[in-house]
């Protein structure tokens, strides 16, 4: 976990847990795909990794991680 810095503030680290955190329990994983699937079209039209960056397409990452989402939830 995280340490508070010395000046009592809560670490970026911390924060961005925490803000998963709280947004992973009000949202489930249609949410996560819905946000991939925008940040997917945004990016542009291209269908799966087709980019020579080698990196995967936002649309598939959030489609990887609504499942993974879904499948830790204790609901």
């Amino acid at each position: 976990m995280a340490q508070n810095n010395q000046n009592g503030k809560m670490s970026r680290e911390e924060a961005g847990r925490k803000g998963g955190e709280a947004t992973s329990k009000n949202h489930d994983h249609e949410f996560y795909q819905e946000i991939g699937r925008e940040g997917g079209s945004a990016r542009g039209s291209s269908e799966g990794n087709d980019d020579q960056d080698g990196k995967m397409s936002r649309e598939e990452a959030g489609r990887k991680g609504g499942q993974a989402r879904s499948r830790n939830r204790k609901n």
